[in-house]
C-alpha cells in the first residue's frame, strides 16, 4: 500500500460509547478530535427550501419535508456546517432527497471546502441534476447492492462508494481502471479495515472513528517496518 485511504467518520461518529448524537456539531468534532481526515454527513430538504443536517425523514416526530427551518432548530443547516469546517475536514455530503440542488450550490459557493469534498447520493437523478448545473462538482454513487453497482458506468461520478460486504480486490481494480475512486463503508471491524486498506481503496468510512484512526495508523507504522526490514 502507497498510501493510507482517507479516513472518514460516518455521520461523525455512532454508538453509545460517544455520548453525542450523530450528525451534529459534537459528533463532527469528535471524528477530527480522534484524527480523522473528515466526516460523512445526511442532507435533508425543509418545506422552505433549506439544507439541514439529519439521516431519517423525521426527527422528533416532525416531518423535515413538510416544515420550515425556523421550527428545526435542534438540526445543523447545511451552511453552517459547511462554514465551520471548509477549512479543517474533507466532507462527505450525502444528499438524501431530491431538490437540493439550488441550497447546496449557494452554500459550496459561500463557503468552498478547502481539504476536499464529494457530494454523494443514493439517487441518480440526484447526481444527474447537480451535473447538468455544474459539471465540476465532484459527486459519488452510493451502491449497497450488485445491481446498483452495474448502473455506475452510466453515472457521472467521480466516486463509488460501495458497502463493504461487496468489495473484492477486482471491484478495487476494476474502479480505478475507470480513473475513479472507491470508498468503503460502514467499517466498524479492525480486520476488515486493515485488509480493505491493503485492497487500495482509496477512503474507508466506519461510526468508529477512533478505531479506524487507531487501526489504520498503527497499520502504516507496520507496513513501513517491513519495508525496512525486506529492503
Amino acid at each position: 500500500m502507497d498510501s493510507l485511504p482517507l479516513l472518514l467518520g460516518h455521520r461523525g461518529v455512532r454508538g453509545l460509547r460517544y455520548h453525542v448524537r450523530e450528525n451534529t456539531v459534537a459528533a463532527f468534532e469528535l471524528a477530527l478530535e480522534h484524527g480523522c481526515d473528515g466526516f460523512e454527513f445526511d442532507v435533508r430538504l425543509t418545506a422552505d427550501g433549506c439544507g439541514v443536517v439529519c439521516h431519517n425523514p423525521r426527527s422528533g416526530g416532525i416531518n423535515i419535508a413538510k416544515t420550515a427551518v425556523a421550527r428545526l432548530k435542534r438540526l445543523p443547516q447545511l451552511k453552517d456546517v459547511l462554514a465551520r469546517y471548509a477549512d479543517r475536514a474533507f466532507l462527505d455530503i450525502e444528499l438524501k432527497v431530491p431538490g437540493l440542488e439550488t441550497c447546496l450550490l449557494s452554500a459550496l459557493s459561500e463557503h468552498p471546502p478547502r481539504r476536499g469534498y464529494v457530494v454523494s447520493s443514493f439517487l441518480p437523478q440526484v447526481l444527474l441534476d447537480l451535473k447538468a448545473q455544474d459539471e465540476a462538482i465532484p459527486l459519488g454513487i452510493i451502491c449497497e447492492t450488485r445491481y446498483e453497482l452495474a448502473r455506475c458506468p452510466d453515472l457521472p461520478a467521480e466516486y463509488v462508494f460501495v458497502k463493504e460486504s461487496l468489495i473484492k480486490p477486482e471491484l478495487v481494480q476494476k474502479v480505478h481502471d475507470k480513473g475513479r475512486r472507491l470508498l468503503a463503508w460502514t467499517v466498524n471491524n479492525k480486520r476488515s479495515m486493515v485488509r480493505l486498506a491493503e485492497m487500495g481503496v482509496d477512503g474507508i468510512i466506519s461510526d468508529k472513528a477512533d478505531l479506524l484512526v487507531q487501526t489504520l495508523g498503527q497499520f502504516g507504522k507496520i507496513e513501513s517496518m517491513n519495508r525496512t526490514e525486506t529492503a
